[in-house]
């Protein structure tokens, strides 16, 4: 595989949270079907309770957001009913479809015992077919995850979504993808098949590895490569985790308005028509 760039991730404000962000940036638009890789580390105070911090209600409409926990909880509620505590190594896909309102706070549990938070968020493009769907959140705990390990047994690879070889990720995607979260320890090496056409790019989360046919890649690195089939060989210099996002690309044209992602200007005026009249549903949060 070419690599075609690899790039910093860039702190940006979020409302206030700073996060790292690897795309969208002025050198890596969207990069289709990946809209956008927010990484952020947050310590919340104890002296607050959970429910008024993190992030509130806020809509969604036409992409799916997935959270990946690196570290701690994350407490997902939603104008659907759904009530869940994501925890370290686990995931949360929403596919947000005609809209959802949603918040993702700190666990309790998290706030009282004065742990950070360590989390992926990843939105990835819907097609125009499927943008109006019913809205659908999915989590999976860590040991259902469809899993697989390299050779030398020191890297374990959890198929997010996608068909990869032998192996079926358990989260249906709206579109084709392959979503790996790989974590290894140094030295530990594995050759990874990449789809013919698909945009492919990797994230490096922590540690550092080496990448066959380039060299060394930093940890909050972004690698983006050309668009072609063929193999990836990577090797951990160290302790580390990244994500392997494979997709097959919507080619759509889109517009985009804070949480809507569209395929016009008149549907983004008929979702933040549809979230003010309530159609998104409405978000009272709870504890479990």
């Amino acid at each position: 595989m070419k690599v075609l760039k690899t790039l910093p991730a860039i702190t940006i404000d979020m409302g206030g949270f700073p996060v790292k962000q690897a795309f969208p940036t002025q050198k890596v638009p969207n990069l289709d079907p990946f809209l956008l890789l927010h990484h952020a580390h947050t310590k919340y105070s104890n002296r607050r309770p959970a429910r008024s911090q993190g992030v509130g209600p806020h809509p969604h409409r036409g992409f799916s957001p997935v959270t990946f926990v690196i570290e701690g909880e994350v407490h997902h509620r939603d104008s659907f009913g759904n009530n869940q505590i994501a925890k370290e190594d686990e995931v949360q896909w929403i596919h947000a479809g005609a809209g959802i309102v949603h918040s993702e706070r700190p666990s309790q549990a998290l706030v009282e015992g004065k742990r950070k938070q360590e989390i992926i968020q990843l939105w990835i493009n819907t097609p125009a077919a499927t943008k109006l769907l019913p809205p659908t959140y999915h989590y999976v705990p860590a040991k259902q995850m469809t899993s697989f390990t390299s050779k030398d047994g020191k890297i374990s690879n959890k198929l997010i979504s996608g068909n990869y070889g032998e192996y079926e990720g358990k989260i249906a995607a709206q579109s084709e993808l392959v979503i790996i979260w790989a974590e290894g320890t140094e030295g530990g090496t594995q050759t990874y098949q990449i789809p013919e056409g698909f945009q492919t790019q990797m994230y490096l989360i922590k540690g550092a590895l080496k990448m066959n046919g380039f060299g060394l890649v930093d940890n909050e690195h972004l690698v983006v490569f050309e668009k072609e089939s063929g193999q990836l060989i990577v090797t951990f210099k160290e302790e580390g985790q990244f994500l392997l996002l494979c997709g097959k690309p919507i080619e759509e044209k889109i517009e985009q308005y804070g949480p809507y992602v569209m395929n016009s200007q008149t549907e983004l005026l008929e979702a933040m028509r549809d979230y003010q009249m309530g159609k998104m549903g409405i978000l009272i949060e709870e504890d479990l």
